[in-house]
């Protein structure tokens, strides 16, 4: 079978640039090899936030008394919990298969390889197209550590379905996943404890917002230890789950009901039979140029699978980036101004360089930082603690970075985002109306701050 684009993945970057071929009306095959919307709507982002949600309720009612409701108890039915987010799942996958039904394009539900350059086999079947874009996303990594495969110690997929709240949960990893799956289970009772090799939580994220968050979360229970290197996993024989780690030279161990691995993903290239094609690729992922071209012409990666940045949103525009070379079209997309954001309670997100990056490269700059706890919206709500701190460019006044930590910091990162896409300047900053009252305005009074 032949078509103009054969793309080998479903996920965000798969499913996403597969519609937007159709829409110039190309002839599209995707090869969906598990569920539409892969591993983000399935057992990533949507339902991760979905149960985030349930924990920022919870925070609330736990702050019940401050806004003046007495005597108020309630109860978690974690199975409602569940099959609300079951439902949100199959929800938004429906409406992707009737988008692909709609824009006709020609979805293939079994797993694709290569067996050559220019051919995709498929359940014994062969097709071909004059470009391939390969977009099959990542899959958990685990430490190398004894007692690493056990039945016990889970990962972000198997935790997302268990049917209990753990009554203690170690997370070993405290980049994004671990965070928001520490601070989920600690809202919903679990005891937990946070495993993290590296001097901070969050490594990506400015030093500044992953020390506040730390204070933050541990102020609400959770035990996060920095510096340490988990050694060993095993069972006791009350079927406890035994964490040994080393930490500032001392060994110690952390004893839970639960364990969940979250040291990061890895491309999932071990399928596709990348030998027979000539593409060049690693355990770290496939090599592509900036239009997402591998070093054969015509194949593609995007998203996951090439680790340039582990974000749904970047597979996505990864995705319409490869379509634009495939159609010889230019675009303004800057993938260096990628929006992340971690939603524990509170939220942290982050767009551009972070001071310690500005630094490191020997970048003058100018700091404005502003509290949430002076923030009028902020106190409203019962938000007070948050940070925003933005990064400006000494030489011009360039906004070159935001940094947020507190009560819809996700959404105000991409206000950031936007900005800075723009190219705005300090001086032009200052000039912007912001409403009032709002969140927003720290980001206004963070630039007001700069000396």
């Amino acid at each position: 079978m032949k078509s103009d684009i054969i793309i080998i993945g479903a996920g965000p970057g798969g499913y996403e640039t597969a519609l937007a071929a159709a829409k110039r009306d190309k002839n599209v095959t995707l090869f969906n090899g598990t569920l539409l919307g892969g591993t983000c709507l399935n057992e990533g982002c949507i339902p991760t936030k979905c149960l985030c949600r349930n924990a920022e309720m919870i925070s609330n009612f736990k702050k019940g008394e401050d806004f003046g409701i007495e005597d108020f108890t309630f109860t978690v039915d974690y199975n409602k919990v569940l099959s609300r987010k079951n439902n949100i799942i199959e929800t938004l996958r429906s409406g992707i298969d009737s988008m692909l039904k709609q824009a006709k394009v020609n979805v293939i539900n079994s797993m694709a390889s290569f067996k050559n350059a220019a051919t995709i086999v498929a359940d014994g079947e062969e097709y071909t197209a004059d470009n391939i874009i390969i977009a099959t996303g990542s899959t958990s990594k685990s430490l190398p550590i004894p007692g690493h495969d056990l039945d016990c110690v889970m990962d972000s997929s198997k935790i997302l379905n268990i049917n209990y709240i753990p009554e203690s949960l170690t997370v070993i990893g405290g980049g994004v996943i671990g965070m928001e799956f520490a601070s989920i289970f600690s809202q919903l009772g679990s005891k937990v404890t946070v495993i993290e090799f590296l001097k901070q939580i969050l490594p990506p994220f400015d030093s500044d917002i992953a020390k506040r968050l730390k204070q933050t979360l541990s102020k609400k229970g959770i035990k996060i230890i920095t510096g340490a290197a988990a050694k060993e996993i095993k069972q006791n024989e009350f079927n406890e789950i035994e964490v040994t780690y080393e930490v500032k030279g001392k060994i110690e161990k952390v004893i839970s009901s639960d364990l969940l691995m979250a040291v990061g993903r890895a491309p999932r290239i071990n399928t596709l039979n990348l030998e027979s094609t000539g593409i060049e690729y690693s355990s770290k992922g496939i090599s592509v140029d900036d239009n997402m071209e591998t070093n054969i012409k015509g194949i593609y990666a995007i998203g996951d699978v090439n680790a340039r940045m582990m974000l749904a949103h970047a597979a996505s525009f990864q995705g319409l980036r490869a379509l634009n070379a495939i159609d010889h079209k230019t675009d303004n997309i800057l993938f260096d101004l990628v929006p992340s954001a971690v939603f524990t309670v509170p939220e942290c997100g982050m767009v551009g360089m972070t001071e310690d990056k500005c630094k490191a490269d020997g970048i003058d700059i100018m700091i404005g930082q502003s509290f949430f706890r002076a923030n009028g919206k902020s106190l409203a709500l019962g938000e007070t603690d948050g940070l925003c701190k933005l990064i400006f460019r000494k030489e011009d006044g360039l906004l070159i970075g935001a940094h947020i930590m507190g009560v819809e910091a996700a959404d105000l990162t991409q206000q950031c985002a936007d900005m800075m896409n723009q190219e705005i300047h300090l001086s032009e900053l200052t000039d912007i109306i912001f409403g009032h009252p709002t969140v927003s305005e720290v980001i206004l009074s963070a630039a007001h701050s700069v000396k």
